[in-house]
């Protein structure tokens, strides 16, 4: 028999900081999907979460915790969805 944790998970919380578009904190990262010097997917506590720019580096990420820490030119922060339907891998390559 599975055993389901039907206990409340706490929401975790969500702030972005920005400094001087270079310096780039996220708090309530929940996974980071994908990322390259010009764009970064993250899926956060309040949805889909991409960040475009250049040059950009991933400084720090504790998933545990939740940051990341972003350095490099920030040039725009798009949200998608809040409850998009997750998948492994093989359901993101079709489309799922």
């Amino acid at each position: 028999m599975a055993y389901v944790d039907d206990r409340a998970r706490p929401e975790m919380s969500h702030h972005i900081i920005l400094e001087e578009r270079e310096q780039l904190v996220v708090s309530g990262v929940e996974e980071v999907e994908s990322f390259d010097e010009n764009t970064i997917l993250l899926t956060t506590a309040q949805g889909a979460l991409e960040i475009q720019g250049e040059e950009l580096h991933i400084e720090k990420l504790s998933l545990d915790g939740g940051d990341l820490k972003v350095e490099g030119r920030v040039n725009a922060l798009l949200y998608g969805e809040e409850n998009r339907p997750r998948g492994g891998l093989l359901a993101r390559l079709l489309g799922g």
